[in-house]
């Protein structure tokens, strides 16, 4: 994977609202476009069964700081941090994972934010906010997979054409699974490699909706992304 740190991003960032004044296609705009947050170093296993989530969040802050941890201890401080602001649990149990929300806040907690949890209606929506908001941002997005019970990470995408120019289609998402190598099964399919480019169409395999749950209704069904954004926008709406 190319290295793109935050930093080299600085005169990317746009002020004003994230509802997007998309500007018309010109010939250079319409060109394919491509985005890579990741490096090697910033990719690191979950370290038991549960602690997707913490995975998550140290290769995201990785992706977004200037050095990569992939200690086992900052692994489970973030685990621990996520779980802290989470969601009960849906038989009210103690829970050993954590949620979006814990995910979200935690990234905000620990200076990689601010980030916040969206549902999307279509898995070509979410890549398209998930897209804009890395454009916009220089960071990297969370996706919740698995109908709601494992975390990857985004670190990148293609698309037809710079995704803030009106028309433009996510061809591909690049991930990490903290599940890698052993995350496949026969229900959702194989891990994919660190840092690997999936087609939509593969990558929606296993990003499918969440499931439904009465704790969180808004979420429910969704397609659902751990989603950076810029302090004073708000929304991000697809043109």
């Amino acid at each position: 994977m190319r290295s793109v740190r935050t930093q080299r991003f600085a005169g990317l960032l746009l002020a004003g609202v994230l509802a997007l004044s998309v500007a018309p296609t010109t010939a250079a705009s319409s060109k394919a476009f491509h985005l890579d947050l990741g490096s090697r170093g910033d990719y690191v296993a979950q370290t038991n069964l549960v602690q997707c989530v913490g995975a998550s969040m140290q290769m995201m802050l990785n992706m977004i700081g200037t050095r990569d941890d992939r200690s086992a201890r900052t692994q489970l401080r973030l685990q621990k941090l996520a779980r802290a602001w989470s969601w009960p649990s849906r038989n009210g149990r103690i829970r050993q994972g954590a949620s979006v929300r814990g995910w979200a806040t935690g990234l905000t907690m620990m200076g990689g934010g601010p980030y916040r949890v969206v549902g999307a209606d279509s898995i070509g929506e979410a890549m398209l906010l998930a897209a804009r908001s890395m454009r916009k941002t220089g960071r990297p997005v969370g996706l919740l997979v698995w109908r709601g019970r494992h975390a990857w990470v985004m670190s990148g995408f293609k698309a037809t054409r710079d995704p803030l120019v009106r028309g433009a289609k996510v061809t591909s998402a690049i991930v990490e699974d903290p599940l890698y190598p052993y995350g496949g099964s026969s229900a959702w399919g194989r891990s994919p490699r660190p840092g690997e480019a999936l087609s939509v169409s593969t990558l929606g395999k296993q990003f499918v909706r969440r499931r439904q749950s009465t704790l969180n209704p808004l979420l429910s069904g969704k397609w659902v992304i751990v989603m950076p954004f810029d302090i004073d926008q708000k929304t991000l709406r697809l043109q």
